[in-house]
């Protein structure tokens, strides 16, 4: 919903926080992020953190490889703008997406990207789960003692896009997802590890546990942050009173 012009003389409005409650087809997500971060830009919109989730698919980040796409029939494949290589997003992953003014919150994208990385770490800290980052690899990281000496499991990506200061794109967290649709690609071009979930670790959290803590260490670091509608609520409805009319 439009606001009225942002001076950066005046307080920092509150951040919005949206949860899509369906899967959210990839090409809208992407067309709504970028219509905001623009609003944002512009001053006519808020800042959002918006938690959804995808039917299966493939995205390629703007540094994929070709080679790294081992299974291009499986899932739809999108192209995208965000930083990284190939994710899988699906059913059972918390994608946070992250619209905010980068030089105004954090003064540098390093910050940022480091911003990102420690709210995903204190998230999985409240689940028990030890979440690490490695200077050679990005995302976040799991040891795992279990399957041997210096193994490790892959349990949250990070793939950003700023444009003209605002991000969007952001993270994606395992909490439950089928680990088998990652065998499609090699998540990040990363062969020598794999990947890992909440529930694969022996932890019982369910999505709505995991977005209770997003917000609670988000609000850790920015106070005010305000509930908004979810931004597809509408066409969701439309779209299953359809099928059901159909039916």
């Amino acid at each position: 919903m439009p606001i009225t012009q942002i001076s950066d003389k005046e307080p920092i409005p509150a951040i919005e926080w949206a949860v899509s409650s369906a899967p959210i087809d990839y090409p809208r997500a992407v067309a709504f992020m970028e219509q905001r971060a623009a609003e944002i830009r512009a001053g006519t919109a808020r800042e959002l953190i918006w938690l959804c989730e995808h039917p299966p698919l493939y995205t390629a980040g703007t540094s994929a490889q070709p080679q790294d796409l081992l299974e291009p029939a499986r899932f739809p494949v999108h192209t995208t703008g965000r930083g990284g290589q190939y994710t899988y997003h699906g059913p059972g992953q918390r994608v946070v997406y992250v619209m905010l003014d980068v030089r105004r919150h954090f003064g540098d994208v390093r910050s940022f990207v480091t911003f990102l990385e420690t709210w995903t770490i204190d998230t999985l800290d409240s689940f028990g789960v030890k979440g690490e980052t490695r200077k050679d690899r990005v995302g976040v990281w799991v040891k795992r003692p279990d399957k041997g000496d210096n193994v490790e499991d892959k349990i949250a990506a990070i793939g950003v896009r700023l444009r003209r200061w605002v991000s969007f794109h952001g993270l994606a967290i395992n909490v439950n997802p089928d680990l088998t649709h990652f065998s499609g690609i090699v998540p990040c071009g990363i062969r020598e590890h794999g990947v890992t979930s909440i529930s694969d670790l022996n932890v019982n959290a369910s999505m709505a546990d995991v977005d209770a803590a997003l917000r609670t260490k988000f609000q850790a670091r920015f106070h005010s942050v305000r509930e908004t509608a979810d931004p597809f609520a509408s066409s969701v409805s439309r779209e299953t009173g359809a099928a059901l009319a159909a039916t």
